[in-house]
């Protein structure tokens, strides 16, 4: 099968540091190539992704009308010569247009919370030859009140990037890892730390000016270097490969409807469960009394924490091969790219 993929022009392909929805293209293409399909990328210029054809977005601003339509008649172009049977989109439905006019079989994947207009008048062009993905079960549905087929396909994990630790010290530290912004609930972890008697590791920036650093400075700078409660900084891969080993629990008590939440599934890859609230997609990804627990305030966190000893970190691990593998995810696109052929 000949597949084109497409990512937003912000992030090279794959990223040099942050980038999820990069890294996902990227191991999507790598898996593609092989299992024998032939794969072009169309992408930010600097992207080393090993494709049989790369194609550059020629605008790589995203508040542009101008730059929009570029960055589509550059799609339009990589569909003529590369001639694709499916175009699969991790960017801009709005780069879309001109292709779903013709009748190319296009899937759009959505990462972030979606629906309204745009989607209701892209599945009305796109028709049957259009199919809409979302990263989670709670994104499709959330995507599906607005128009189209959409089918939900977990976002994945490279599990051989992530060590698995079949068991820590009983005095492991929690671990928050996510950006210190109030919608992850760092002050939430904080307080259920204290009160659990656990130390708290808190890894990933923070905003440098603005209302989030204004959150920083007031519920979560006082607390540094007291009770056990550390702030490392962003971490890279490796050390955040150890850290998510070497914890406890992921203790990231989440205030909005999280899309996905890869770094909960990193942590299950590396045997260590999950503390979180019910919100967004953390329900597909968590399984209460298994790896982990969802809470919904600092008490159920204590408690949540107080009962880490009844899970078997093999358990997560278990959890994070059997649904969160690019093997899992590609499978399915196939399966929905073989779906839309004539």
């Amino acid at each position: 099968m000949r597949i084109l993929l497409t990512a937003d022009p912000i992030i090279p392909v794959p990223p040099i540091g942050y980038g999820g929805i990069e890294r996902i293209v990227d191991a999507l293409l790598r898996y593609f190539r092989a299992a024998g399909h032939e794969v072009a990328l169309l992408a930010h210029p600097d992207s080393t992704s090993p494709a049989d054809r790369r194609f550059s977005w020629p605008d790589l601003r995203l508040d542009s009308s101008v730059a929009t339509a570029r960055n589509a008649l550059a799609l339009r172009r990589a569909v003529r010569e590369f001639r694709p049977d499916v175009v699969h989109s991790f960017s801009r439905l709005a780069y879309l247009l001109p292709v779903l006019a013709t009748r190319q079989p296009v899937v759009m994947s959505y990462q972030r919370h979606t629906g309204g207009r745009q989607v209701a008048w892209g599945a009305r062009l796109g028709g049957r030859t259009l199919r809409f993905t979302g990263c989670s079960d709670f994104i499709a549905a959330m995507g599906r009140a607005a128009g189209g087929q959409w089918t939900g396909i977990a976002n994945f994990i490279e599990l051989d990037k992530l060590a698995f630790v079949p068991a820590v010290p009983a005095d492991a530290p929690l671990v928050f890892l996510s950006r210190l912004d109030d919608i992850k609930g760092p002050d939430i972890a904080i307080a259920i730390a204290r009160a659990a008697g656990r130390r708290l590791i808190l890894a990933g920036n923070r905003a440098e000016q603005g209302p989030q650093r204004v959150f920083f400075d007031r519920e979560i700078d006082p607390h540094l270097g007291r009770d056990g409660i550390e702030w490392i900084g962003e971490v890279d891969d490796v050390r955040k490969n150890a850290l998510l080993g070497s914890a406890a629990a992921l203790l990231v008590p989440i205030r909005w409807d999280e899309p996905f939440g890869i770094v909960f599934a990193e942590a299950l890859a590396c045997g260590t469960p999950v503390i979180t609230c019910p919100r967004g997609a953390t329900p597909e990804i968590v399984e209460p009394g298994r790896t982990g627990f969802l809470i919904d305030s600092v008490a159920s966190g204590v408690a949540a924490v107080a009962r880490l000893g009844e899970l078997h970190r093999v358990d997560c691990r278990r959890a994070a091969e059997a649904q969160f593998t690019v093997a899992t995810a590609a499978a399915r696109y196939l399966e929905l790219y073989a779906s839309l052929q004539p």
